[in-house]
């Protein structure tokens, strides 16, 4: 029998990497003559440097940049051999990095833009930007004048803009130098800039949004799309994927001319996935939390899609199950399983994790093997 495994991070506890080896014990230890692919994948957030570094090699480079509040703090990049710069925004402006202090309202992405600064200085003549993970709400204005966008205030005066800030900003204008390489922005959600399934809405709320902040940030980046259009020409309102990391979709496009893609074709494709899935019996994928979310654009999704296409059997082995998580089996995925079938604390989680998601992957392996 041969196994192909391409799930996601299990965000907060488990890298794609150690899902991957704990379902393919599981599988040997339930399965004889048994082989095993691992494919460990991100959708463009967390862990998108990680897999392609495995995948295609190239260097991991440092670089002193702000952080989630503006403090200093060292964030990685990786620089692929064909001079791509991979940067995940959520190395420098990530959810976990701001602790119990989440606040979108005041979190930036201006280290996203000293990242790409670096990178080019370091000889990148392409980005790639993984999407996804952020702790922030700024329309991607941190990063852009991090990169000499200027942004004004109706007093004159010059100003970095924070999600609470947006709304003050009234006039943008150009860098006197624009950075001038492509850049691929890799995307895993559909979502708007703004309205009932925008950023705001949407993320925020898991990012330390209360209420009355949301409706805040909300028209912090309606103010936001009419000021680029008025003032770049560029129309972001409506672009699929713009509301991305809380606006830097929308950002990546204005300020970058970047192209949105979705991260796990991008990955997919580079990882030779459609040939690696025509060979094998059963492809398994899988990520922390299963739910309404997970049949746009994450891993899940993807993986599903292509090897529903090439008439595969595929099952998902998750963390946990959440809202709508059944919406999956539309793409082709023919069984659930969960290492959780109950709510635990997060401390229960992260202590019984490793165990839970290889107990879950023997009933898989049973149930699909036929034995008892």
């Amino acid at each position: 029998m041969k196994i192909l495994i391409a799930p996601d991070s299990f965000k907060g506890t488990l890298t794609a990497q150690e899902v991957c080896d704990i379902i393919g014990q599981a599988f040997a230890d339930t399965i004889n003559h048994i082989k095993i692919t691992k494919l460990p994948a991100a959708d463009g957030g967390e862990g998108l440097c990680a897999c392609l570094h495995k995948i295609c090699g190239g260097k991991m480079k440092e670089a002193d940049v702000s952080g989630v509040f503006g403090e200093r703090m060292t964030a990685e990049y990786l620089m692929l051999d064909n001079k791509t710069a991979v940067i995940e925004m959520a190395v420098c402006a990530g959810l976990p990095l701001a602790g119990d202090n989440k606040n979108p309202e005041n979190a930036t992405t201006s280290g996203v833009g000293e990242l790409i600064l670096d990178a080019k200085e370091s000889g990148a003549e392409r980005i790639l930007l993984g999407l996804g993970g952020s702790a922030t709400n700024d329309c991607g204005f941190g990063m852009a004048s991090a990169l000499g966008w200027k942004f004004i205030d109706k007093n004159g005066k010059e100003f970095i803009p924070v999600g609470r800030t947006m709304i003050d900003v009234e006039r943008i204008t150009r860098p006197e130098k624009s950075i001038d390489i492509p850049v691929v922005a890799a995307c895993d959600v559909d979502n708007p800039l703004y309205g009932e399934n925008g950023a705001a809405y949407v993320f925020a709320p898991q990012k330390g949004a209360d209420s009355d902040m949301v409706k805040h940030l909300d028209s912090g980046l309606k103010h936001a799309a009419e000021i680029i259009v008025r003032d770049l020409s560029v129309d972001v309102s409506d672009i699929k994927g713009s509301g991305a990391a809380g606006g830097m979709g929308a950002g990546a496009v204005a300020f970058l001319n970047a192209e949105l893609e979705r991260g796990i074709d991008i990955l997919l494709d580079t990882a030779d996935f459609d040939s690696k899935a025509a060979g094998a019996d059963l492809i398994i994928t899988g990520e922390g939390r299963l739910d309404f979310q997970s049949v746009n654009g994450k891993v899940i999704s993807g993986v599903a899609n292509r090897a529903s296409a090439l008439g595969k059997k595929v099952i998902a082995i998750c963390g946990s199950k959440g809202k709508g998580a059944e919406e999956i089996k539309k793409l082709g995925v023919s069984e659930l399983y969960f290492s959780s079938e109950t709510d635990k604390s997060f401390d229960e989680i992260i202590r019984t994790c490793k165990e839970d998601l290889y107990n879950a992957a023997v009933r898989a392996a049973k149930e699909t093997s036929g034995v008892v």
